[in-house]
């Protein structure tokens, strides 16, 4: 079964992010998707054809997690946002968890941010191993995930999530970023955080 490429429209308008920008990487998003389904397909082909001991098997084999992470994480970040941001439940499990973790919100914001503002291209993702949470550097798309853990905000700080409308002020971004962070939580994802 194809995966499809999920409509993220609903952000055109967000503040910070220009609809320019928004576009270019919705249609970045959905080249992963393509691009997904396509190695998928020619991996199941190459099975099929008994080519499982190809130089080109192993190379697709390996460019399969790129695509799709590229795809994940692009859903996950797109899904992270809204128009307006949504402030954080100060009564949820997740910010408890974040002040005992990090000393405060305002501690675990600051390190965040700086995850997010260090030279490079990646992702930064906040996540819950379920006992404690980590914010972690995400090189490229399959390099530094932590195995096992469960990403609950996602930051994409590619150069194509801001060089449009921010240049080479990243920090800017990341301000604008986190102005449309949709902090809805999903009861039952909170009621796993202890």
């Amino acid at each position: 079964m194809a995966y499809e490429a999920k409509n993220f429209e609903s952000l055109l308008g967000t503040k910070g992010l220009s609809d320019q920008l928004l576009k270019n990487h919705f249609t970045l998003y959905q080249g992963y998707v393509t691009n997904t389904n396509k190695v998928a397909d020619v991996l199941g082909a190459m099975v099929k054809e008994g080519k499982t001991a190809t130089p080109e098997y192993a190379e697709l084999k390996r460019r399969f997690g790129w695509e799709w992470n590229g795809m994940r994480l692009h859903e996950y970040y797109f899904g992270n946002l809204i128009k307006d941001g949504k402030s954080i439940d100060k009564n949820s499990n997740l910010y408890r968890k974040i002040v005992e973790d990090f000393g405060s919100y305002e501690n675990w914001e600051k390190d965040f941010k700086a995850t997010g503002a260090m030279r490079g291209i990646g992702w930064i993702i906040l996540y819950y191993d379920g006992t404690r949470l980590f914010n972690t550097w995400i090189n490229e798309h399959d390099v530094g995930h932590l195995s096992g853990a469960s990403p609950l905000l996602v930051m994409d700080v590619f150069e194509h999530a801001y060089m449009i409308d921010y240049g080479l002020k990243k920090a800017d971004y990341i301000e604008a970023f986190f102005r449309a962070i949709d902090w809805t939580i999903d009861p039952k994802m909170d009621s796993w955080i202890k």
